[in-house]
């Protein structure tokens, strides 16, 4: 269970954040002092660390620079009065996580201490590689011993521990941010921070601002100023996820970064320093991007100096057998279930699927077939309804199983079932059915979608692969310039 520090003199404080998370899988254990708080570290051992900057027995500027000696990796949130968040910015150049201003909103707490957590886990959490001893045995492993994988591997060696800019190109799901970490783990920057962005999944309009920060005043709502990612992580990795979808404006402060290790915030005159390795993804063509003047030359050139590709697993045939019992294995203990097997008539159900949603299809699949899974073998009766019955597959628009918008047999048969995740499940078929709803109503179209969700079109994308939804035609992207139509992936979790 991942847990969060709280240290804290106000008992308010202690409290409130203690019943903020009462009812998550978050566990809370809240301190008054800087002492208790150090032994917690040191003990406890928790994932993210809450920390008021005045303290009484001790300044929290001190505090911090003993918490990063005894882990530099541990994300520390400060907690702030406003005539001390010049202070709390001090900490963020000195590497803390981000600052929350008293009095505490309770929302953005949660959502604060969950990003951060996240990034506790990726920075954590090793990536090995086959054939490197560094990260073997523990973590996550990239698996593969296809002709394709073995030239991944080879470059990730060559290029982690030089500090060089790195693109990595493949379709959705084949694994671009483990390829990042891989990378990130085995680098000489492995000891400093490692932060992820989606560009996709953030308004054009705030992008800049999440990347470079900004000045207070400088727009409406800027009532504090903001130290962005390039600040935030020096000396370390920032991995910039769907970086084909970045805004001119965005476009061109990035290629400076790389040009010159230099920029400005949001409405600021002060050039600053940045000392940030750059990795990046995406699944786009920026070659036709460029050639249609939708994305600069200059900054493409300078993000592909170094390339990876990474094949679909429909190219994969060779690792998929290997694919399928890595996380066969992975799930069952994650779920606490005791299957070890998979039956004949599943595996060639699962081998002669074509994965057009890649490895996140694929683990996506397994989860919810182990969740249906009632003994010790994977059967074909377990599998979602559109790899039992590919011919009879809705041509538009399919989830993993027939999704409708009465959740009631569904929560039956998850409490015969004897689940101990059913919020979480259940909030997922209602998303599932809620975004596929929208979907057919705008016939794929995701520009419209996302407006009637009151969504960015990016989340849309995101909610689309982590749902396990795909469009499998191709749909009319309006408003964004393009005079033809935009073939839309089948993304899949």
């Amino acid at each position: 269970m991942p847990s969060v520090l709280v240290i804290d003199d106000d008992r308010s404080v202690r409290h409130l954040i203690s019943e903020a998370f009462c009812e998550t899988d978050i566990d809370v254990v809240a301190v008054g002092s800087a002492e208790e708080g150090l032994q917690q570290i040191s003990s406890a051992k928790p994932d993210t660390v809450m920390l008021d900057i005045m303290l009484d027995d001790a300044s929290g500027l001190e505090l911090f620079r003993q918490i990063q000696a005894l882990d530099s990796k541990l994300p520390v949130i400060f907690i702030t009065a406003l005539d001390s968040s010049d202070t709390a910015i001090q900490a963020m150049k000195l590497g803390a996580y981000d600052y929350l201003l008293k009095p505490l909103d309770l929302g953005k707490v949660q959502s604060l201490v969950r990003q951060a957590l996240e990034i506790r886990r990726l920075m954590h959490v090793p990536v090995g590689v086959p054939g490197s001893s560094r990260g073997e045995h523990r973590g996550e492993v990239l698996v593969g011993r296809s002709a394709q994988m073995q030239e991944v591997y080879k470059a990730i060696g060559r290029v982690a521990p030089q500090d060089v800019t790195v693109l990595i190109r493949g379709e959705s799901g084949t694994g671009k941010e483990l390829v990042a970490r891989a990378i990130y783990h085995h680098s000489q920057r492995s000891d400093g921070p490692f932060l992820a962005v989606n560009c996709a999944a953030i308004p054009d309009a705030l992008l800049e601002s999440e990347l470079f920060g900004h000045e207070k005043g400088s727009f409406t709502g800027a009532d504090q100023r903001r130290i962005g990612k390039f600040e935030q992580c020096s000396g370390g990795t920032l991995f910039l996820d769907e970086v084909g979808d970045m805004s001119p404006l965005v476009q061109s402060k990035v290629l400076r970064v790389l040009q010159g290790q230099e920029f400005e915030r949001v409405g600021g005159n002060q050039t600053i320093k940045s000392d940030v390795r750059v990795i990046t993804a995406t699944n786009r063509d920026l070659e036709k991007m460029v050639a249609d003047r939708e994305y600069r030359a200059d900054l493409y050139y300078r993000l592909s100096s170094f390339t990876i590709q990474l094949p679909p697993l429909r190219e994969r045939a060779d690792d998929l057998l290997l694919l399928l019992e890595h996380y066969l294995a992975c799930f069952s203990r994650e779920l606490g279930k005791d299957v070890h097997g998979i039956s004949p008539e599943a595996l060639n159900i699962l081998l002669d699927y074509a994965w057009p949603g890649n490895i996140r299809e694929l683990q996506n699949v397994l989860k919810q077939a182990l969740l249906q899974a009632t003994g010790t073998v994977l059967i074909s009766e377990f599998l979602p309804a559109k790899l039992r019955n590919p011919a009879g597959e809705t041509p538009v628009l399919e989830g993993d199983e027939a999704v409708d918008g009465d959740l009631t047999p569904f929560i039956e048969a998850r409490l015969h079932g004897n689940s101990t995740n059913l919020h979480a499940e259940t909030l997922e078929r209602m998303e599932r059915y809620l975004v596929t709803r929208v979907l057919r109503t705008t016939d794929g179209n995701q520009s419209k979608a996302a407006k009637i969700l009151g969504i960015t079109r990016g989340s849309l994308r995101t909610k689309i692969r982590a749902l396990g939804l795909s469009i499998d035609r191709q749909v009319k992207i309006e408003g964004d310039g393009l005079e033809e139509a935009e073939e839309e992936e089948a993304p899949a979790t």
